[in-house]
């Protein structure tokens, strides 16, 4: 069942603004602390996002491995996004069109709207979407606080 209005707060968020004890989840599930690996789907292009960030994230508590899909998801959207605007750079965003009659036969060309311009669109929506839910955007990193629980990296291999 769908909810409406805003996302609820992160129970950890809640703790720190001082929200009523009534209204922190103080049983909310934790994710163990494993090794954070992208998944095998992602391209090599999407691997590089991963790549550029996942240690960074995970070492400030935002990736765990629950979360491992919806980051693939960022990075992939980060891909696709980029690989349409390289089409729309190339192609222009008005391009000339085939016009047909209804025995299918071509009568001439017309101007319309680049269609890589709907896949910028949806792959942009997508970026923000995920890009919110791990605080990549600076409003987003606004409204979170790691607090010590950051590690260094490689820290969690010599705590054994």
């Amino acid at each position: 069942m769908a909810t409406t209005g805003r996302p609820k707060k992160p129970t950890k968020l809640s703790v720190l603004h001082g929200d009523r004890k009534d209204r922190i989840n103080t049983r909310e599930p934790q994710p163990a602390e494993l090794s954070v690996e992208p998944p095998g789907w992602l391209t090599s292009d999407a691997r590089e996002v991963w790549d550029r960030l996942a240690d960074d994230l995970r070492v400030k508590g935002v990736l765990t491995v629950w979360d491992t899909e919806a980051f693939a998801c960022w990075c992939d959207a980060v891909v696709r996004r980029r690989n349409a605007a390289q089409a729309l750079d190339r192609e222009g965003e008005v391009i000339e069109m085939p016009v047909f009659n209804k025995n299918g036969e071509q009568t001439g060309n017309r101007l319309g709207k680049n269609p890589w311009t709907l896949v910028l669109n949806e792959a942009d929506a997508q970026v923000q979407r995920y890009a919110a839910r791990f605080g990549l955007t600076p409003s987003d990193r606004a409204s979170l606080s790691i607090g010590e629980a950051s590690r260094e990296p490689g820290a969690d291999l010599l705590s054994g």
